[in-house]
């Protein structure tokens, strides 16, 4: 009976033995709100792939594009991300701002001359700025993890913008992001928040007049169908931020946290690359569609937002990150 008990006892030491060697798992899920065909959901899935690999499957994320048709798009996939339903996502700093209102100076309206200062400010000071703040609220902030859109420009179903005085009355799409709704109310806009999901059924129905966005948005969305003009102002930049859910990205041990830096950092180079390069060829391609392009004197819009517009965000997001954005950009206003 002794002799039964100790072989026993072996057993069980070396099949716990067997379990102490068994490497621990992660899955998890990637949000992100464009279509699967849009070259977002392939350098993401991409990234993904990798992590996979060089974690020799510890840890394997699946990318879904329009957030999984969840019904509130962004803010609910942001709600579900801080509350950790899902564990990383991609989002646009206006949106982040309904839970950490410093990201909204990531779209400044005119405080941004090109991709290299924007990346410049979103992947130093004002970028880790901006991630101490999303710690503060349970999210992790990858901090060259910054994804491109691009600078973002009019289009309208019936007639173009050439000055801001055309603005006035226009029913323009915004997201849902504060100043986005602020711009064009300062612009004398009607600014309806749509999601970007229903944003090619809106501007069909006649919901709105008008979308402002990158030309990639354009392409991916083929809202090319469903606009006829487009005018180039450059109002603001926007890209989308990788973020993860805090406690989630704190569970994951160094090596694999470092993988994840690892391939971030490559993959959204790479992607900024390509989408700065896709932003600058899509003007022919969508004027070969019959968009028809014009260039906006932006004057007149940055006379209706000394007004009082720069002076109201300064304080909305803060002396410090303010001043870490001019010392990028220059004064504003």
């Amino acid at each position: 009976m002794k002799r039964r008990h100790v072989l026993l006892a072996g057993s069980g030491l070396a099949l716990a033995g067997c379990a102490a060697r068994t490497p621990r798992t992660w899955t998890a899920r990637q949000f992100h709100n464009q279509p699967a065909q849009s070259h977002q959901h392939q350098f993401l899935s991409d990234l993904w792939s990798q992590v996979a690999a060089q974690t020799n499957g510890r840890l394997q994320v699946t990318t879904y594009p329009q957030n999984d048709n969840v019904p509130g798009s962004d803010p609910q996939a942001l709600d579900m991300l801080q509350s950790g339903e899902i564990e990383f996502f991609t989002v646009m700093g206006g949106i982040l701002g309904r839970k950490v209102p410093v990201a909204e100076i990531q779209g400044v309206p005119f405080a941004f001359t090109s991709h290299a200062q924007v990346h410049a400010a979103n992947d130093g000071a004002l970028g880790e700025y901006i991630g101490r703040a999303c710690a503060a609220q349970g999210i992790h902030r990858f901090q060259r993890g910054l994804l491109e859109n691009g600078f973002r420009q009019i289009s309208m179903v019936e007639r173009p913008i050439r000055t801001a005085e055309d603005l006035r009355g226009v029913k323009m799409r915004v997201p849902d992001g504060q100043m986005f709704r602020d711009l064009f109310s300062a612009l004398e806009a009607q600014p309806v928040t749509v999601n970007i999901r229903d944003l090619y059924e809106a501007l069909k129905t006649r919901r709105v007049d008008g979308q402002e966005n990158p030309l990639v948005i354009t392409e991916v969305n083929r809202l090319y169908e469903v606009t006829r003009y487009v005018s180039i102002t450059n109002h603001m930049w926007s890209g989308f931020n990788l973020l993860a859910n805090l406690r989630f990205w704190r569970s994951l041990p160094a090596d694999v946290q470092e993988i994840v830096e690892r391939n971030v950092q490559k993959y959204v180079a790479l992607q900024r690359a390509y989408t700065d390069n896709l932003n600058r060829e899509l003007g022919a391609k969508l004027a070969a569609r019959g968009l028809v392009f014009n260039s906006a004197d932006v004057s007149t819009f940055r006379a209706k937002l000394d007004g009082g517009f720069y002076q109201r965000w300064r304080e909305a997001l803060g002396a410090k990150a303010w001043s870490l954005l001019e010392g990028q950009v220059g004064k504003l206003g």
